[in-house]
């Protein structure tokens, strides 16, 4: 598949960028996209839920009325759950919901995400480009320009670039990620994907 590349300014720069048929034209497996997508929202949980059960109340143990002749029903402490203020029966407590996916799998999962963009045309080639200083008003000039204002759009930089990171970290819908932290939940979530020149190779060599 053949992508013109763009600069800053939504023009065709006279270039295009060849990409690899092995991480962009294969045929998505939605299971496996499931695994990955699943993996990842569970691994940002902090597990930290903690509801108090009647062992952990605090108040008194002693029987609160006697056993028979009430025509109530028997109970044996005020911390019983059936009561208001008691504990609560089989209540959350802290635990590490994060699992694992075998590298291949996560791989698989990125090429099939991939696919999926590029075969609904969400995918951009931009040559890459930084500022001089940190200015969060050339960064949405350049949204602008590539016509990305009501499309949440991802960026992938081939190298770390602070001034376009906190340029870009204020505009809402959009974020800048470095190409060899890029998964597939982010890729997913994008409207557009806007790919740095330099990027695609760095990509390449993460999926295979």
């Amino acid at each position: 598949m053949t992508v013109d590349v763009l600069n800053i300014s939504g023009e065709k720069t006279g270039r295009s960028v060849d990409l690899p048929e092995s991480v962009f034209g294969v045929q998505p497996n939605e299971h496996v996209l499931y695994l990955a997508v699943k993996q990842y929202l569970a691994n940002q949980r902090q597990g930290t839920h903690k509801a108090k059960e009647r062992g952990e109340i605090k108040g008194s143990t002693r029987k609160i009325k006697r056993q028979k002749g009430t025509g109530t029903a028997r109970a044996g402490s005020i911390k019983n759950p059936l009561f208001r203020s008691g504990g609560r029966v089989f209540g959350p407590r802290p635990r590490d919901y994060s699992f694992k996916l075998n590298k291949k799998v996560k791989r698989l999962a990125k090429r099939s995400a991939l696919s999926t963009m590029a075969n609904k045309g969400r995918i951009m080639i931009l040559e890459d480009f930084t500022f001089d200083q940190p200015k969060t008003k050339e960064f949405v000039d350049v949204i602008k320009n590539l016509e990305l204002t009501n499309a949440k759009s991802v960026f992938v930089i081939s190298d770390y670039d602070t001034n376009l990171h906190l340029s870009s970290r204020n505009v809402k819908g959009s974020k800048i990620v470095h190409a060899r932290d890029l998964n597939t939940y982010q890729i997913l979530q994008a409207g557009k994907l806007v790919i740095s020149e330099n990027s695609v190779e760095v990509i390449k060599n993460t999926c295979n």
